[in-house]
């Protein structure tokens, strides 16, 4: 399986654009895939530099409805017109952090591609959709700040509309999520729940950051999510929303077992 990161915060070195969004092209083999399209149409740019023809791209997967994993749909679309794009049907809700819109553009649901999903999805025995992530085990109180706009009021938003992609190949499973908006540990206790082991790699932002310092609850939230995830036979793949400070702490306890990506980069 070949994996690209075409779409991150940061570029560590390569020529790729880097951007507040995520992007990631998956190589399977019955599939080409994208999960996400950055912000913007930067990362058409990013695919073109690195030899990776979207043309040929035939799922494309919405982690959820924020701008910042939907800004690239519109663009793809005029070059790949053929591709399937899944969403769950609340992706294209009202979407807020604070009173700045943060929603995807309207546009997207009206795409012929697009298929509006009501919860989990199996697309075929590679690819398989799951959401209604319930837990609230170490749950990020940076997402206290993200609302859901119902009838003119701001509503705290329960991320009904995140979506997790789970790729077989063989006996072994990949899960890629965006930003893990439920949790990190709360979505690998669905997966473990349909799966009944670990994935062999994660591949997500755990949205950790905040500009400010933590407190000493959120530090000791980050420790323990790192602790529970180092137990784990998982190697874990993150950036995007994850932030610096949560790298920092999180990398002495992982080791090895947390990867962080960049723009550009083969996994």
């Amino acid at each position: 399986m070949k994996i690209v990161i075409l779409m991150e915060d940061t570029c560590c070195g390569t020529s790729c654009a880097c951007e507040h969004g995520l992007s990631v092209y998956v190589e399977t083999k019955k599939h080409r895939l994208l999960v996400d399209t950055g912000a913007t149409d930067a990362f058409l740019s990013n695919a073109d530099a690195l030899g990776i023809d979207l043309a040929k791209v035939d799922t494309v997967v919405l982690s959820h409805g924020h701008y910042d994993h939907a800004g690239g749909i519109l663009a793809f679309h005029e070059r790949n017109p053929d591709a399937v794009i899944y969403m769950q049907r609340s992706a294209c809700e009202d979407y807020y952090h604070g009173e700045r819109y943060i929603g995807i553009d309207k546009r997207i649901a009206g795409l012929s591609g697009v298929r509006l999903l009501d919860g989990d999805y199996r697309i075929d025995d590679e690819l398989y959709l799951f959401s209604n992530i319930t837990g609230r085990k170490y749950f990020a109180k940076s997402n206290l700040l993200l609302s859901k706009r119902v009838d003119g009021k701001n509503i705290q938003d329960t991320f009904a509309h995140e979506q997790c992609l789970v790729i077989t190949q063989g006996q072994e499973h990949t899960l890629v999520s965006g930003c893990a908006h439920n949790g990190i540990l709360n979505i690998l206790s669905k997966y473990q729940k349909l799966y009944q082991k670990d994935p062999a790699a994660v591949i997500s932002g755990f949205h950790m950051m905040k500009k400010g310092d933590y407190t000493k609850e959120e530090a000791d939230v980050v420790l323990e999510t790192a602790r529970q995830l180092s137990g784990m036979d998982t190697v874990f793949y993150t950036g995007h929303c994850t932030g610096d400070k949560a790298l920092a702490l999180m990398a002495p306890v992982m080791g090895d077992k947390l990867v962080e990506i960049h723009s550009g980069m083969f996994l």
